[in-house]
C-alpha cells in the first residue's frame, strides 16, 4: 500500500469513528444540561435560610408550591389546581391536584400543607417569609385531603404571589427535617448529590405527574463566582448556559460568537449600599444622606456593569407596580455630602468598613464607590468576604456599610422590621405599611407603595443604587432558560435542546 492509500485508508477509519461516535454524544447532549451559577448556597432548604441561591436550584425543579411565578411575573396554578377567595381577601380556599406523589413515594394532600405552613410561623421558624406572610395566617383548614382553607388576619393582595416563593413551598413531615442536605418534594426532578464547593447534581423524576413533557434527565448546577472562569467555562463547553452571568464586560464576545445566545432582562434586585441604622454615627439621618449624596450611580452602573442597570431612589424597580423614580431625592452631590457630614457633627476622615460579597457588582462596585466616600472625608476600608461569611456577619447586623442586591419582590416589608439586618426603625414606616397591608383597593395599595418609596428614600435608609439586571448567555441550541427574573428561579422542566 502506498503512503497516500495508507493515509486515505486512515482518514476513513477516522471518519467512520467519528460518525460512530458523535450521534451517541449527541443524544447525550439531548437529555442532559450543565449550568453555571455565581453563588453556592448554604443549604437546599428555602423555608429556612434566606440565600437566593437555594431557589435557583431547588425551586420549581425539586419543590413545588401551591402557586408558580411566570418569567413574566404572572401567577399560576401549581400543587394547588384552583382557588377562590373571600369578598374581604381574608380567606382563600385552594384545591388541590389528585394523584400528587413526594419523590420518596409520599402521597400528597392537605396535611402536608398544614404541616408546612404551620411550621414556617412556628416559634423558632427563620423562614424569611414568616412575618411578612406566614404570621399572617391565623388559621389552616383542611376539610378533606384536597381542600385547604387558608384565613389571613389582614387582607394581603400579594397572597397568590407570596404563594409561589420558595418561601412557600411544601414539605412533607417524614423528611421535611433534612431538606437543607437532602431535599425531598413532588416537582419534575429529585435531588441525587452535593458536592460541596463544586456543584448539585438532580434527575428527572418519572413518578412526576408530567414526566412525559420534561424533556431533560439530568440537570447539574456548577459554581462558578470568578468572572474569568465563567468565560473559560462556556467557551470550553464545560458548562452550557448561565442565566445569570456575572460577567457583562465580556457580553459582546458571546453576543458576536454564533455558537451562544445572550439575553439582557431585568431582576427584581435592588443593589444598594445597605447602611447599618443602628450604629453611631449612621444613627443620623443627615450621615446617610451624606453617603447617598457621595455616591455618583452612574458611575457605579458604568465601571461595574458595563452601563447596564436602570438608577433606582428607593427599594422597588423600574418593572414593580406602583414604581416611581426617586433618584432626584438624593442626587449625587458631593459638596453637599461634605456640609451634611459637617453639620452632623462628624469629625473627617470617617474611618469605616465596607464589606463586599462575591458577586461582581459589589466587588467591582464596591471599589468605585470607597474611592467616591474617599472624595468627602468618608474612609471605607474593604473586607472581601465569601457568601456564608456574609450571612453570618453583615446580614446579622455586624458591619458599617455592604453592598447587596435584595432579590426577593416585595420586600419593602423588611423595613418593618426593626430586626432586620440594617436596623431601621420608624413608627411613620410602620403605619405606612400597616395601612398598606390593609388596602384591599388595586389604585391605592398603588398609592400607598409611592408613599412607601418615598419614605425610604427622604430616611436615606440605604443608599439606592440600581436595578440589577439578568445577563443570560447559553448554547444556540438550548431553549427555554429565563431571561429576566420576577423570582430567582431556573424551570428546568421547560428546558430542552433544539
Amino acid at each position: 500500500m502506498t503512503t497516500a492509500s495508507r493515509l486515505i485508508a486512515s482518514l476513513v477509519l477516522v471518519t467512520a469513528a467519528f460518525g460512530a461516535v458523535q450521534p451517541a454524544a449527541a443524544q447525550a447532549r439531548k437529555d442532559s444540561v450543565i449550568l453555571g451559577m455565581v453563588l453556592e448556597p448554604p443549604g437546599l432548604d428555602p423555608t429556612a435560610s434566606s440565600a437566593a441561591a437555594i431557589g435557583e436550584i431547588v425551586h420549581y425543579n425539586v419543590l413545588e408550591g401551591l402557586t408558580k411565578i411566570n418569567m413574566d411575573g404572572s401567577v399560576v396554578p401549581l400543587l394547588a389546581e384552583s382557588w377562590t377567595i373571600d369578598p374581604d381577601g381574608k380567606v382563600y380556599t385552594f384545591k388541590l391536584r389528585k394523584g400528587v406523589k413526594f419523590h420518596d413515594g409520599e402521597a400528597f394532600d392537605s396535611s402536608d400543607v398544614k404541616f408546612s405552613f404551620e411550621r414556617a410561623k412556628a416559634e423558632g421558624s427563620t423562614n424569611k417569609a414568616k412575618k411578612a406572610v406566614f404570621d399572617n395566617v391565623s388559621r389552616v383548614d383542611t376539610p378533606d385531603p384536597y381542600t385547604v382553607i387558608l384565613v389571613l388576619n389582614q387582607a394581603d393582595g400579594n397572597f397568590l404571589f407570596r404563594m409561589g416563593e420558595n418561601t412557600a413551598v411544601i414539605l412533607d413531615p417524614k423528611s421535611a427535617g433534612t431538606t437543607a442536605s437532602k431535599p425531598i418534594g413532588t416537582g419534575p426532578f429529585k435531588f441525587d448529590s452535593w458536592s460541596k464547593g463544586s456543584s448539585v447534581t438532580m434527575s428527572r423524576f418519572d413518578g412526576y405527574r408530567d414526566a412525559a413533557k420534561v424533556k431533560l434527565k439530568k440537570v447539574t448546577f456548577r459554581f462558578i463566582n470568578d468572572p474569568a472562569a465563567q468565560v473559560a467555562a462556556l467557551l470550553a463547553g464545560d458548562i452550557d448556559g448561565m442565566p445569570r452571568f456575572g460577567a457583562p464586560q465580556n457580553l459582546k464576545q458571546f453576543q458576536g460568537d454564533a455558537r451562544f445566545t445572550v439575553a439582557i432582562g431585568g431582576t427584581e434586585g435592588k443593589t444598594i449600599v445597605s447602611i447599618n441604622n443602628k450604629k453611631k454615627p449612621f444613627d443620623d439621618v443627615r450621615v446617610r444622606r451624606a453617603i447617598a449624596a457621595a455616591i455618583d450611580r452612574k458611575a457605579v452602573i458604568d465601571g461595574a456593569q458595563e452601563g447596564f442597570g436602570a438608577p433606582i431612589g428607593s427599594h422597588l424597580v423600574p418593572s414593580d407596580a406602583g414604581y416611581i423614580d426617586l433618584t432626584g431625592v438624593n442626587p449625587y452631590n458631593p459638596e453637599k455630602a461634605k456640609a451634611l457630614l459637617k453639620e452632623a457633627g462628624v469629625a473627617v476622615p470617617l474611618n469605616v468598613t465596607l464589606t463586599l460579597p462575591p458577586p461582581q457588582y459589589a466587588r467591582k462596585g464596591g471599589e468605585i464607590i470607597a474611592s467616591q466616600l474617599a472624595k468627602v472625608g468618608i474612609n471605607a476600608k474593604i473586607e472581601n468576604v465569601e457568601w456564608a461569611q456574609w450571612l453570618s456577619g453583615a446580614f446579622k447586623g455586624n458591619y458599617d456599610l455592604t453592598v447587596i442586591s435584595h432579590v426577593e419582590p416585595l420586600d419593602f416589608d423588611r423595613y418593618a422590621d426593626p430586626n432586620y439586618y440594617w436596623g431601621y426603625d420608624s413608627k411613620a414606616y410602620k403605619d405606612l405599611f400597616a395601612k398598606y397591608n390593609g388596602t384591599t383597593a388595586p389604585k391605592e395599595r398603588l398609592k400607598v407603595i409611592g408613599d412607601i418609596q418615598k419614605q425610604l428614600a427622604n430616611d436615606s435608609v440605604n443608599a439606592y443604587l440600581f436595578q440589577l439586571p439578568q445577563f443570560m448567555v447559553s448554547n444556540k441550541k438550548l431553549k427555554g432558560l429565563w431571561s429576566s427574573s420576577p423570582i430567582f428561579a431556573n424551570d428546568m422542566a421547560s428546558v430542552s435542546w433544539q
